[in-house]
């Protein structure tokens, strides 16, 4: 139905679903007289206003707005009012415009002069797959499979890491010789019985990391006679020193990344001695 109003009077408008109605919410200076099916009018200010139920999503739907934006370029020009979120510059298809697909990108190979960071598994980017240390290894397998990880960080309720377990622990010998040396069922085999406790890995310092080359990191494992090592930063005003795992490192996921087959066990002295004989190639 035709509104009039003065022609200086701005005027936004928000149109809110509700079960049989629609309405328009006026922010102007001037209060807009909406009629009504009875015939009278209305204050828009006056209609029911639910703000307190709007998300922000609500809010960039409905360009509820508190300043200006401008102008945007698009099939039409429309003054909008926006809060947090701006709607970008849009337009529509042209008849005959064509597009095309970019060449897929070849990533770098790994090197062992390459950065340190690009053979870390950094927890900042990959969620941490965690399980807790009485639970079955029949369990912990399900979830490397369902998750499609090879590594567990074994965690209290607080996230405290207690050590991680691998897929080469579960499918190794280590669970049959444990049953075997405590006289129990290979069923009964749970993680903490397996796992590499956290008082037996190396830790790394994320700053040190940052300037570390993959050579560096294979020498340090070599060096501390371990498959792995936690990549630890400290948390800015955390008290007691508490530190945060930022990454992970494993010898046998950098000897992939570097080319070398995949053997079905490896073991630190034959991982590098396989990476050493890349160096000399």
């Amino acid at each position: 139905m035709p509104i009039v109003c003065d022609q200086n009077v701005q005027l936004r408008f928000e149109f809110v679903a509700f079960p049989g109605r629609r309405i328009m919410d006026e922010r102007a200076s001037a209060a807009l007289r909406i009629p009504t099916a009875s015939g009278t009018t209305v204050s828009s200010t006056a209609l029911p206003h639910q703000a307190g139920q709007k998300d922000h999503f609500l809010q960039l739907m409905l360009f509820q707005a508190s300043h200006r934006i401008g102008t945007l370029s698009g099939p039409q020009h429309v003054e909008l009012e926006a809060g947090d979120y701006v709607p970008l510059r849009h337009s529509p298809t042209n008849p005959g415009d064509r597009y095309h697909l970019p060449l897929p990108s070849v990533d770098a190979p790994i090197r062992l002069d390459s950065p340190a960071t690009e053979v870390m598994t950094d927890l900042r980017r990959v969620s941490a797959v965690t399980i807790n240390s009485h639970a079955s290894i029949d369990e912990a397998n399900r979830t490397m499979i369902a998750k499609g990880v090879r590594t567990l960080f074994v965690v209290d309720d607080a996230r405290h890491v207690y050590g991680f377990i691998t897929s080469t622990d579960i499918l190794g010998e280590s669970p049959i010789q444990f049953a075997q040396e405590r006289g129990i069922r290979y069923t009964e085999v749970v993680v903490r019985d397996i796992m590499t406790p956290a008082d037996r890995l190396e830790i790394l310092d994320f700053h040190d990391v940052q300037r570390a080359r993959v050579g560096d990191v294979v020498a340090t494992l070599k060096l501390a006679g371990r498959q792995h090592a936690l990549v630890v930063e400290a948390i800015e005003g955390a008290p007691n020193g508490q530190r945060t795992v930022r990454g992970i490192f494993s010898l046998t996921q950098i000897a992939r990344q570097l080319g070398i087959p995949q053997q079905q066990t490896r073991d630190i002295a034959r991982t590098v001695a396989e990476i050493g004989a890349l160096i000399a190639s």
